[in-house]
């Protein structure tokens, strides 16, 4: 996601306005939601069968399909204040126009190794707050707390980044660190619990898929499932659209007036967070938290596994995908002896399976994390061995922000409804696919620039270093900046693929009552790429950069094939999974203000 740690956005928390999103309009002369396409029976999920010919029922005075029917925080300033020295004649880091911003000098291994423990930090923590919403205090109270954490945590980076701090530079890593820390617990409860309770807005309003009869008197389906796609879709442009417009403020605060206005302009707009919260508290549909829910599903898990366990690791995988293994730990099957603590239905059983075949979907994922963690990290420190133009160095990656407010609009009105109208069913595995691929051609572009780079420069194989000390027979090399424009909107399509269609996946297949936490795992993929990453802190340096691009380009491909293979088998159950009904396991009854979802 282009929000990074350090770039929690207010277009994050402000896009939770239920209203905005009751209705999601389709293009002119499209249908939104409907599905003109016959489906394949998925079944009855409660019971085991379904009647190909049973007829259509209606509740709430709405028609739904039978089973015939159904078929479908970015860092700007990090990298300069940790790794380049102090502008000549700056206190602040400032450089001007035609100086390289910078504070403590602590180098680009420094830089890189301090900012991926930063951003791991920021996504293990997701499963701590994903943990308190769904067990104790809800996803509402739960954001809440956190935006308190993380505006103390941005008046301590504040702090590190002063004039009088920054001239002791051990005492500054020193308060930097604290910040990001602090910071990266309040990150820990808002970003696994945001975007459920966004789309959770429309869902309350709209629980399940029924049929609409147009007016040429075509039956067609209006499924939730691909609103909420949408939704997905317009909740990450509008982050990248805060972002955008916050981290240019950023980079030019810090070009020409120092990093203590860079770290101050986004502490002031993310005040209006709580305001915002608070003001529409009333207006919310929210889950109540749901006490031991975790545990249970962890109990279930480890009761379906029993006997099934064999030192020879091909037959365990083999018992763990035979087909009466969660069918033998349903309530209905165990009768009178089920355990005390077996308190649900057959149905949160099958929400149980679906969740975690969800998340063996994002073991996968490491490996594209990969290639986009270097646009906030690596792809920085290129573009500042390149001819700028007076552009500030880490501007530049913000062509992936722009690209992704272009492109989501048009992915959305004309690519995905062109496909659905030649009958390719773009599913969201399929998207996650392509999303591998567009990640790796965008390490192949990094790694020729790269290559190029070293080849026409005069600084030879190490231009970030000797540009740093300023050796006046090394200069930058005679490639303009925004050349990168290659890679960073190959990694926005990629972006597009599967970020945005992984949290799609974690809230449409966990259980309704576990969607913090199945999207925490989703994020948490992210950390697990940025410890690989720390693997990667050697060769990212010069002259061996080529190698870092090149590496990374192969491992996401690698990933992807190995993806598509793994789960190309989940893709055909894509329908299937989605029409399991609501469980009637709820936990506890009453929310803690609001409306009840």
């Amino acid at each position: 996601m282009t929000s990074g740690p350090i770039g929690l956005d207010l277009a994050e928390v402000a896009k939770a306005n239920a209203p905005q999103l009751q209705d999601v309009p389709a293009a002119p002369g499209e249908i939104n939601e409907k599905r003109h396409m016959h489906l394949s029976t998925p079944g009855d999920a409660s019971s085991g069968t379904s009647d190909q010919n049973e007829s259509v029922y209606v509740d709430d005075g709405k028609e739904y399909p039978t089973a015939e029917e159904v078929e479908t925080l970015r860092r700007v300033s990090v990298v300069n204040f940790i790794q380049n020295p102090l502008p000549p004649g700056s206190t602040t880091g400032a450089s001007g126009p035609d100086e390289q911003s910078g504070a403590l000098d602590y180098g680009q291994r420094a830089s890189f190794g301090l900012s991926t423990f930063n951003s791991m930090w920021a996504y293990c923590m997701p499963l701590v707050g994903a943990y308190m919403a769904d067990q104790y205090w809800g996803r509402y109270k739960t954001i809440q707390v956190s935006i308190f954490i993380a505006l103390v945590g941005h008046v301590v980076l504040i702090i590190a980044t002063i004039p009088q701090v920054i001239a002791h530079p051990n005492g500054a890593i020193g308060c930097f660190c604290l910040g990001l820390i602090i910071f990266g617990l309040g990150v820990g409860g808002f970003k696994p619990n945001i975007s459920p309770l966004i789309a959770e807005q429309y869902e309350s309003q709209h629980p399940k898929q029924y049929i609409k009869v147009q007016k040429n008197g075509e039956r067609t389906i209006v499924d939730p499932t691909m609103t909420i796609s949408r939704i997905y879709m317009y909740f990450y442009l509008m982050i990248n659209v805060g972002a955008l417009a916050g981290q240019i403020g950023m980079v030019y605060a810090e070009k020409y007036h120092g990093f203590w206005l860079s770290f101050l302009l986004p502490t002031i707009m993310f005040l209006f967070c709580p305001l915002i919260m608070f003001l529409m508290r009333n207006k919310y549909a929210r889950r109540p938290p749901t006490g031991s829910v975790l545990a249970k599903a962890l109990k279930l898990w480890g009761l379906a596994m029993k006997g099934r366990w064999s030192i020879n690791p091909v037959k365990t995988v083999k018992n763990l995908k035979a087909d009466d293994f969660w069918e033998n730990v349903k309530p209905s099957h165990l009768g009178p002896n089920k355990p005390d603590w077996m308190t649900f239905d057959d149905i949160w059983v099958d929400e149980v399976r679906r969740g975690l075949k969800a998340c063996t979907v994002f073991l996968w994922y490491p490996l594209w994390w990969l290639s986009y963690n270097q646009m906030t990290t690596n792809m920085i420190s290129q573009a500042a061995t390149m001819e700028l133009h007076g552009a500030p160095n880490d501007l530049i990656n913000n062509i992936d922000p722009i690209a992704l407010v272009i492109f989501i609009p048009i992915t959305d009105l004309f690519l995905y409804p062109g496909l659905e109208r030649m009958g390719i069913r773009f599913t969201p595995l399929k998207r996650i696919a392509w999303g591998f691929g567009l990640g790796a051609l965008s390490m192949v572009a990094a790694a020729v620039l790269q290559h190029y780079i070293y080849r026409l420069g005069s600084c030879g194989e190490y231009p970030s270093e000797r540009l740093t000390a300023d050796e006046p027979t090394c200069v930058a090399a005679p490639i303009n900046v925004w050349v990168q424009t290659i890679p960073y909107l190959l990694i926005a399509f990629s972006e597009i693929f599967a970020s945005i269609t992984g949290l799609e996946y974690a809230f449409t297949k966990a259980p309704k009552n576990m969607r913090s936490v199945v999207t925490a795992v989703f994020l948490f993929t992210s950390a697990i790429s940025y410890a690989i990453g720390e693997a990667f802190v050697s060769l990212s340096t010069d002259p061996l950069l080529v190698w870092n691009y090149t590496t990374i380009a192969i491992l996401a491909f690698l990933g992807g094939c190995g993806f598509w293979l793994a789960h190309r088998g989940l893709d055909k159950q894509e329908d299937k999974l989605n029409f399991i009904p609501e469980s009637s396991f709820k936990g506890r009854q009453k929310s803690h203000g609001g409306m009840n979802a």
